[in-house]
């Protein structure tokens, strides 16, 4: 079978990648979502499992220095590790599906380095909108949402490192731009927008 494509997804924090991401997942067939680990508690809504995998401090080490590493990736970011699981990747991409990871500039550039992703940046229409966005959550406090703006400008000095950039002002065209690039992967794959392999009868 055709290994699935690895492809990443990184955004400030704030700037609507996952509602971007649930919506292309829900239009096309053979897409995954990589759960991530991290030591940050869960919010509101979140299921162990499902958004994340929610571990402590202790366990999250140990899996990273394991050798080889457990993690295909790890980062602290805003005080909390995150990590992507090397083995789950794996498991996913040999059954064809694509494996989309929703990871930060640091994870993106880890991996990047000794592997081939497809990697699109998700960006704000501007940082106010984006300060907008993340004092609408109701769910940080002041410190963090400047912590995570500032976070958020350095991130985006990071967007030319990317395959493809999408900007997320209108939500319905953001979606129809990052279907358009997996689809157009798949093909370059030789692949059907579908994600099923090309069989030519000659």
């Amino acid at each position: 079978m055709n290994e699935g494509m690895l492809l990443i997804l990184s955004a400030p924090s704030g700037c609507g990648k996952t509602t971007l991401l649930k919506r292309v997942m829900a239009d096309l067939p053979g897409l995954v979502f990589s759960v991530s680990h991290t030591t940050r508690p869960p919010r509101p809504g979140e299921v162990n499992g499902r958004d994340y995998h929610f571990v402590e401090r202790r366990e999250f080490e140990a899996m990273r220095d394991r050798r080889p590493s457990g993690f295909l990736e790890w980062a602290e970011v805003h005080g909390n590790l995150y990590g992507t699981s090397r083995e789950e990747v794996e498991r996913l991409r040999a059954q064809g599906l694509d494996v989309v990871l929703d990871i930060d500039v640091q994870g993106a550039a880890q991996i990047r380095a000794t592997w081939d992703p497809v990697t699109v940046f998700i960006a704000p229409p501007s940082l106010a909108e984006l300060e907008r966005r993340l004092r609408g959550r109701g769910t940080e406090a002041e410190e963090t949402i400047a912590l995570r703006l500032a976070n958020g400008r350095r991130e985006m000095e990071t967007a030319g490192d990317y395959d493809y950039l999408v900007v997320n002002d209108v939500l319905d065209v953001a979606v129809d731009a990052l279907r358009s690039i997996i689809v157009a992967e798949r093909c370059r794959r030789r692949r059907m927008p579908s994600g099923e392999v090309v069989e030519l009868e000659l």
